[in-house]
């Protein structure tokens, strides 16, 4: 199959707990394929963080330089294209078919068993169509030979999606959490008709467009036309159900939708600007360095702000196709090894309005002054000064317009950790230069911090 590729790809993944800095570079092969416009698809996850990646076709010695075009970190997608026209010669792209139906039979191509390495390439139906990419869930890794496939209305929408915009901007999300409504009491106490079928809203995420239209107890009847059943689901095909879930990820980024809801026994309809899903954790942060400030010298050398570096949880992936977080650094099983209080705040926590961020303190460096705080680890900064935390900028401020004689942290658990600012300052030089620290804080921090 001439269409299929080898992918090779040089990463360099960020280093969550010393964020200035990048881990060791590795390399890694998978599997991609040909498609029209002179583009090639693969998994996300083969070309993460990237630095390089090469391609080469079936039978050939040579690597050819490729261009990262979009990486869908949510449906494990990446498109590639490579600007040498020797490349695409002899090259047919692969046609699109339908979603198979249930135990149809599919071939996959790759170079190797769908292990770790070798995912990303097509699966093709008894036509010769392409159904789906095939993955391996790295979660399940010490099960070989056992695959997944990304299946084609996905891939579609990730190509539109990129064809539209210019760039890829996700798989849009109705910013609610929802209860099923199977039990017959409890839609009698909710006012529901014998009639009328649909899911409760248990809560609404405040920053999205939903906030402003629906409310907790409204009971979804339909979306976009389509009645929603007791369980959640909505037809599918011919003797199939799925999700409802499933029809708002047909949609795209800032289009709209009709809502019908059931609220106080009075049928409301609504219609709604549909956007991407924003975590209290964001998922990922999309080839870019962890953000990260240090109890240094922040803009104007005004004082110093040493204890720790902070900042904020960030590239958890959700999907078991690929997970790389902090608390990754818990093992593998660290939804059973890293603290409860962090794993609820990524499970269930959602932000209070759009700059809302999760600020901790990763790790506090050895010095003199820190002396009795060196057990504090990924413990959540609450409050500066009194103050609330929002975000990173807004510590990051607080601390260079700070005249108090002490630098004040109160943190989760009620513990507080306490700097007198005229000994903070005098001890800067020697942290940063004995811990390696090129910089107080991230770059895209620099600009933000008021002067």
């Amino acid at each position: 199959m001439d269409a299929v590729v080898k992918v090779f790809c040089v990463h360099t993944e960020p280093n969550f707990s010393l964020p200035w800095q990048r881990k060791r570079q590795y390399s890694s092969s998978s599997s991609g394929f040909v498609i029209g416009g002179r583009r090639v698809l693969t998994n996300a996850h083969s070309v993460e963080h990237y630095t390089q990646v090469k391609l080469k076709k079936r039978g050939s010695d040579t690597k050819y330089l490729a261009t990262v075009l979009a990486i869908g970190t949510e449906c494990d997608i990446a498109l590639l294209t490579v600007n040498d026209d020797e490349f695409w010669k002899g090259v047919s792209p692969v046609e699109f078919g339908q979603l198979p139906a249930l135990q149809d039979a599919v071939t996959v191509w790759i170079d190797a068993a769908i292990n770790s390495g070798n995912s990303g390439g097509p699966a093709f139906n008894d036509k010769g169509q392409c159904v789906g990419i095939a993955f391996q869930s790295l979660k399940h890794e010490d099960v070989e030979n056992i695959g997944y496939v990304i299946p084609t209305p996905v891939i579609t929408h990730f190509i539109q999606d990129y064809e539209k915009k210019g760039a890829y901007t996700g798989f849009p999300f109705l910013g609610i959490e929802w209860q099923k409504m199977e039990n017959p009491d409890l839609r009698m106490a909710m006012g529901m008709k014998p009639d009328q079928k649909g899911v409760r809203i248990r809560r609404i995420d405040p920053t999205a467009p939903e906030s402003e239209v629906l409310k907790p107890s409204d009971i979804i009847l339909s979306f976009d036309g389509v009645d929603i059943a007791n369980d959640g689901t909505v037809p599918f095909r011919h003797g199939e159900r799925i999700g409802f879930s499933y029809l708002v990820s047909q949609k795209y980024t800032g289009d709209n939708a009709a809502i019908k809801v059931l609220r106080n026994s009075e049928i409301l309809n609504f219609d709604i600007k549909l956007s991407p899903h924003r975590r209290l954790i964001p998922p990922h942060v999309k080839g870019r360095p962890p953000s990260y400030i240090s109890l240094q010298d922040l803009c104007s050398q005004r004082f110093l702000f040493l204890i720790s570096v902070l900042r904020y949880f960030i590239e958890v992936s959700l999907k078991e196709a690929e997970i790389q977080s902090p608390l990754v650094e818990y093992g593998k099983d660290y939804e059973y090894e890293a603290p409860v209080k962090l794993l609820d705040k990524l499970l269930h926590s959602m932000p209070q309005s759009p700059e809302e961020q999760l600020v901790v303190v990763s790790q506090v460096l050895v010095a003199d002054i820190n002396i009795g705080y060196e057990d504090i680890v990924n413990t959540q900064v609450l409050a500066f000064n009194g103050k609330p935390v929002k975000n990173l900028k807004s510590l990051a401020n607080m601390v260079e317009s700070c005249d108090d004689e002490f630098l004040k942290f109160e943190l989760e658990y009620e513990q507080i950790v306490a700097l007198q600012t005229k000994t903070a300052k005098a001890a800067t030089v020697d942290i940063l230069t004995t811990h390696c620290i090129p910089s107080a804080m991230s770059d895209d921090l620099r600009p933000l911090i008021v002067s």
